[in-house]
């Protein structure tokens, strides 16, 4: 039995880049940024990030790469891919994830949109005290 499955919830770290291959199939390339925090034996609170290189293709790159931003959260699963090529007489290799499925989670934070929302939701709550019965 054999199995390549990846499972990740991160913050992209680039805005999608929507491209198109040959024979018409959309392709969204972006990275997503990950993080493992533990503690050394003195204590030490330990943050480690890491970085993926994601992939996606059809509807999904389409989806993506309109709804998704720089800093916005997202939940992606797919599996691992190795490619290599040869470049100028070099060996190149990438590892990438490739996403299958997804699901969009909250917005960048500071975007015009998000700062938008807030403001609406502070005119919302604004109580003027004359109107309180008691």
């Amino acid at each position: 039995m054999n199995l390549n499955k990846v499972h990740l919830i991160g913050r992209v770290t680039r805005d999608p880049e929507l491209k198109a291959t040959t024979t018409g199939v959309k392709v969204a390339k972006f990275g997503l940024a990950t993080n493992h925090t533990y503690k050394k034996e003195n204590g030490e609170k330990v943050e480690q990030v890491q970085f993926h290189n994601c992939v996606v293709f059809g509807k999904g790159a389409e989806i993506i790469s309109q709804y998704s931003k720089k800093g916005a959260e997202l939940y992606a699963e797919g599996r691992i891919e190795y490619r290599s090529w040869e470049k100028d007489g070099v060996k190149k290799y990438a590892t990438e994830i490739v996403v299958e499925n997804f699901q969009l989670g909250a917005k960048a934070k500071g975007t015009t949109e998000d700062k938008t929302e807030e403001k609406e939701v502070v005119e919302e709550e604004e109580i003027n005290p004359e109107d309180i019965p008691f």
